[in-house]
């Protein structure tokens, strides 16, 4: 300030005025336009979760090619292994992007980078976890399930080459899960994307042979998938360990500080009983289908292949969801966290549900493509017509989800998912003990969609995200 008070203008050595000092940069995901960001960050999951959904369609066409025991040995394992990728990528891979974008809304890079640091460290449990687990247990529980003579043994032979990599999985959607705390939607999702076409490629090759390459069968097939998943962590630990990424994991001199386990545990390992449920819920289902006969199973089946690939909108919107509400979360800004989650919410119960709304009027677009037959045509027209247009629901349901794990907040919607499948257990017994047809399984079905999404909506709006407001210290009063 000069003497007489007014301003100084900063010159330089040629007593020319400086220019004004630049902005700080904003983040895009705590101050840029909600609807705009959410959909920016949503594209390259939706091509990724697509190309997800292909590799099931390749792996079931050549599997089918070493025969039919084979397509039953999939069957078997196939509840478990989306277990294992849910888990690790929906669920625990939630918890460490929220807790990574929490650290890094508060402005704490260096908490953020420590985070990233243990969740490498729970990944790697986790997926020591899942290989004992299967290695010692996964037979009897493949016996379990209905497997029998050569279905059981090339069940097995898959088991024990994909399990026994289980920590490879369990460390890629873990190092997803940090990148996409960041923000970095795009890597993860180009590297989903070119593992799927490895796990194509390779998966093929070696399960049927070619060239001089014999046919593994069932383990040629699991080892096609882990060996693309390892070529997607090699990406990623080089990207993360460079300096390339925004937080890098601190594990040299790492001192272990259960604070970190706590703040993505608490997430993550509350989301793990989501899927977990999820899979109970359409076994119980199936299982009360399978009284049916064989062409209503299969026509439910063909309108639960639809919803497994619209669900993917959903998520994909949802994981979008996750770092935006976290930063604001750890900004303090929870009004806006509300509104990215009610957003998220919205964009996913339109797209899915216009998609499947359009079927429901128009089914045998869909179902012509898997079957000619006219009773399992018949029974799954009359499934879409009345579940599909509740898909809408679900991906409701999946964005809330989503949110809450950005928020921290995660034990409504599993207590929601809860109810469902209570709601399906009690309501399918009563059906059962009252003779009702497979229409009244199929209104069930779609009631209980209804039922997740409200009560997940409810969960987020009876939830406290803020932090609890402190009352003031009373003083006592002057005698």
């Amino acid at each position: 300030m000069s003497d007489l008070g007014v301003a100084e203008i900063p010159v330089d050595e040629n007593e020319r005025p400086l220019p004004p000092p630049a902005a700080p940069a904003k983040n895009a995901l705590l101050d840029g336009p909600i609807l705009r960001t959410l959909l920016w960050l949503t594209w390259p999951n939706v091509i990724a979760l697509t190309a997800g959904t292909c590799v099931v369609i390749a792996e079931t066409s050549y599997i089918g090619r070493l025969g039919v025991e084979a397509l039953a040995a999939m069957a078997l394992v196939f509840p478990t292994v989306i277990l294992t990728m849910t888990m690790s990528g929906g669920a625990m891979g939630g918890g460490v992007a929220s807790a990574i974008a929490r650290a890094l809304g508060a402005g704490d890079l260096d908490r953020a980078s420590t985070l990233a640091a243990h969740a490498l460290l729970i990944g790697l449990c986790f997926g020591l976890a899942f290989m004992l687990g299967m290695l010692i247990f996964g037979p009897k529980l493949l016996e379990l399930l209905g497997g029998r003579g050569n279905v059981l043994t090339q069940a097995i032979a898959y088991t024990q080459i994909f399990f026994g990599g289980a920590v490879v999985p369990w460390l890629m959607n873990t190092m997803s899960g940090i990148l996409r705390g960041t923000g970095n939607m795009k890597l993860p999702s180009l590297l989903m994307l070119s593992s799927a076409i490895c796990q194509i490629i390779l998966g093929g090759t070696l399960g049927l042979g070619l060239g001089p390459i014999p046919q593994f069968g069932m383990s040629g097939v699991a080892a096609g998938s882990l060996i693309a998943y390892l070529i997607s962590i090699s990406v990623m630990s080089w990207y993360l360990f460079s300096g390339r990424a925004r937080v890098v994991p601190k594990l040299k001199g790492l001192r272990i500080q259960w604070s970190m386990f706590i703040d993505i545990l608490k997430v993550g390992a509350i989301a793990c009983f989501s899927p977990l449920q999820s899979v109970l819920t359409i076994s119980i289902f199936t299982h009360m289908l399978a009284s049916f006969g064989t062409e209503v199973l299969a026509g439910y089946g063909i309108g639960a292949r639809l919803e497994f690939m619209l669900t993917s909108i959903s998520f994909a919107v949802g994981i979008a969801s996750v770092p935006m509400v976290g930063m604001a979360v750890g900004a303090q800004r929870i009004a806006r966290a509300r509104k990215i989650a009610w957003t998220a919410g919205l964009v996913a119960f339109a797209s899915v549900g216009t998609f499947a709304t359009f079927i429901a009027i128009f089914p045998d677009i869909w179902v012509n493509l898997f079957t000619d037959d006219a009773a399992v045509r018949a029974a799954s027209r009359q499934y879409l017509s009345t579940a599909a247009p509740m898909y809408a629901f679900l991906g409701l349901a999946t964005a809330m989800y989503f949110s809450s794990q950005g928020a921290a907040k995660v034990i409504g919607p599993v207590m929601a998912q809860t109810a469902r499948l209570l709601f399906i257990g009690a309501g399918g017994w009563w059906l059962l003990t009252h003779d009702a047809t497979a229409q009244s399984f199929f209104m069930l079905a779609a009631a209980s969609m209804v039922l997740l999404g409200v009560l997940s909506c409810a969960s987020v709006v009876l939830t406290r995200w803020g932090p609890k407001q402190r009352l003031p210290a009373v003083s006592p009063a002057l005698s």
